[in-house]
């Protein structure tokens, strides 16, 4: 059975500077729940295509374009010690307004991720509209289901609830503390 989710958020940051903070793998840790303790085990990056002229930020080699796969690791029950291994490989990458990944090794039977970012001004304020959508599978049947209806559902709205409690403070402190 096929599950979707939708995660809306806005931030009052330039939609390019939030779109270079998400298209950057290593900020990935910094917006999870620190129990999952989830940790970057490898990137292999491959660049995206060239930044358009109209971009007021440099393209950076950190950045994660089609083809890249990212390799990190999570607890998937809070306190244990053990860490699940997740393989997402980008699949799609437009300038300032779209990438999506996909779980080549993982907890899910499937998994799609399209993470669309754009601008958005809200009271006379720039700003950008974060928007999460998540398709993805379990698999294992009625366990599976049973675990989507105790767990996996409750889990992943509660890992975006922490990425939309923190995402204003770690912008503030990549863009504004360095300078913009």
């Amino acid at each position: 059975m096929s599950y979707r989710l939708e995660f809306v958020q806005w931030v009052p940051f330039p939609h390019q500077d939030v779109f270079f903070f998400f298209a950057d793998p290593r900020n990935l840790p910094r917006i999870m729940p620190p129990n999952i303790s989830t940790r970057i085990e490898h990137l292999s990056l491959v660049a995206p295509p060239p930044a358009p002229a109209s971009n007021s930020r440099k393209a950076s080699d950190q950045l994660a374009g089609i083809g890249s796969e990212i390799v990190t690791s999570f607890r998937m029950a809070g306190p244990l010690p053990f860490h699940q291994r997740w393989i997402a490989r980008i699949t799609e990458f437009e300038w300032n307004h779209h990438f999506a990944d996909i779980q080549v090794t993982g907890p899910f039977q499937s998994w799609r991720h399209h993470h669309e970012l754009l601008p958005q001004e809200r009271d006379g304020m720039e700003g950008t509209r974060v928007c999460d959508r998540i398709e993805y599978e379990i698999g294992y049947g009625v366990l599976g289901a049973t675990a989507q209806r105790l767990f996996v559902e409750r889990q992943m709205k509660a890992t975006f609830a922490h990425r939309q409690r923190v995402l204003e403070r770690l912008l503030r402190e990549t863009f504004e503390g360095s300078g913009g």
